[in-house]
């Protein structure tokens, strides 16, 4: 395979816990030396075994931010940014032609798209708005609404999904089951867990300044499904789709690769529908009769995508080459790759 010339990528939010594989997906690429470029609002020494440099730079909304990832593509000659958090994807995308202007490209989709992408209500409402599969969902912006839909979706005979509607990961999301016992979740779930009850959720609510606006939605008991697809302004170049097989706080422990046509397709008409641009994840499940139905949508590269990695689809190093113009290679998929995480230790001395 001919060698292609080094390059120099940037990653954000380079201490988040999945940095050591997403940073393995770009470093052994087997093409080129990419040389590492990592920023992060805390700062840690164990970063620089997975990167070449390391840069503090604020959080992701701060007003500043934008300008500390400007100085360091600057200083650093980084060619492509590899955006991690839903925070910061609306700013890149804003000002994007600034960092084009210092010859640096930012893997992003336009504004438009992402504020749909990233709330969950308006996501909802767009796959609603143009036929394509969705939950029973309402939007609430106080306790009586709260009420009124979490009865009508059918609690308390059955379980009941709140989420924050801009959300990320587990944050602002619980299962409402009314027969949820405290004293057996003490005893025999993690402090994680995410099921409560109705008053335990208003008891949080509760102490909030004003009532944040909430998606309630009907539980999906069904399998659990990850796709990570790669697009270009809408049009899908890749798609992978792994089943979950274990979860633990919105993330995936143990899961195998997966065709799932199904979900396949349903994610990709969201992201050609909706011109998505770049590494996209999406979370699905199946109702109890079998139906996928989509979750959330996160425009960026997502924890879990090692693992098409390992079964044959580098999906953040094809993005890099796409970003560059590079001509992007036919890649086959080894279904039935298996993945189960395990923790590594890293030392500070």
């Amino acid at each position: 395979m001919e060698k292609l010339r080094d390059i120099t990528v940037l990653i954000t939010a380079a201490g988040n816990v999945f940095m050591p594989g997403t940073t393995a997906c770009l470093t052994k690429n087997g093409e080129r030396k990419i040389r590492l470029i990592g920023a992060d609002m805390n700062e840690d020494k164990t970063m620089l075994e997975m990167v070449d440099a390391y840069y503090p730079v604020p959080r992701g909304d701060d007003p500043n931010y934008v300008d500390a990832l400007l100085e360091i593509c600057k200083k650093e000659n980084v060619e492509v940014i590899l955006p991690i958090m839903s925070v910061e994807l609306n700013a890149l995308a804003e000002t994007r032609d600034r960092f084009e202007s210092i010859g640096t490209k930012v893997a992003v989709s336009d504004i438009k798209s992402l504020e749909i992408a990233n709330d969950k209500l308006q996501l909802f409402d767009f796959m609603t708005a143009n036929g394509i599969p969705c939950a029973e969902y309402m939007a609430v912006h106080s306790m009586e609404e709260l009420d009124k839909a979490v009865k009508q979706l059918g609690y308390p005979e059955k379980k009941v999904c709140l989420k924050a509607t801009n959300g990320s990961g587990s944050r602002g999301f619980r299962i409402l089951e009314a027969s949820q016992s405290k004293f057996v979740a003490f005893m025999h779930q993690k402090p994680t867990s995410c099921f409560a009850t109705l008053d335990d959720v208003k008891e949080i609510l509760s102490e909030a300044p004003e009532f944040p606006e909430m998606l309630v939605m009907e539980y999906l008991s069904g399998n659990e499904y990850t796709v990570d697809l790669l697009a270009d302004n809408g049009k899908v170049l890749y798609n992978c789709c792994r089943k979950s097989m274990n979860m633990e706080n919105g993330i995936m422990l143990d899961g195998v690769v997966e065709d799932n046509k199904v979900v396949k397709e349903l994610c990709a008409a969201v992201t050609e529908t909706l011109g998505l641009d770049g590494n996209i994840g999406f979370d699905v499940k199946d109702r109890a009769d079998g139906t996928p139905i989509i979750m959330e949508c996160n425009p960026r590269i997502t924890a879990g995508i090692p693992v098409f990695a390992a079964a044959g689809v580098n999906l953040p190093y094809l993005n890099v080459k796409r970003m560059l113009g590079e001509e992007l290679p036919k890649c086959e998929q080894k279904y039935g790759t298996v993945v189960k995480r395990r923790w590594k230790e890293m030392y500070i001395f």
